[in-house]
C-alpha cells in the first residue's frame, strides 16, 4: 500500500472518503477510487441517498485520479 504524505493525511481528516460521515472507503489515490468501487456495495448502514452522494464523489475522483469509470450510476456496480 502506498504511504501517506502530509497533504493526503490532511486529506483524510478533512472527509475524503465516499462516505465521509462513515469514514468509509477513502478517495486519496487511483488505487483507492477502484477499491471504493469493488467494495461499493459492501458498505452496510447507508440510505440510497448517501450511496447517490458517495457516487458523485466516487466518479469526481475517478475523474481527477484518470479512473476510468464503466457504469453511470452505483446500481449498476456488478451487473456485467
Amino acid at each position: 500500500m502506498a504511504k501517506l504524505d502530509t497533504k493526503d493525511r490532511d486529506d483524510l481528516n478533512k472527509g475524503n472518503f465516499a462516505f465521509p460521515k462513515e469514514r468509509k472507503e477513502p478517495l486519496e489515490n487511483a488505487s483507492h477510487v477502484r477499491n471504493a468501487i469493488a467494495r461499493f456495495n459492501q458498505v452496510k448502514g447507508v440510505s440510497d441517498a448517501e450511496r447517490d452522494a458517495a457516487w458523485k464523489r466516487i466518479k469526481a475522483a475517478a475523474k481527477e485520479f484518470d479512473v476510468e469509470v464503466e457504469e453511470k450510476s452505483w446500481h449498476e456496480i456488478g451487473k456485467k
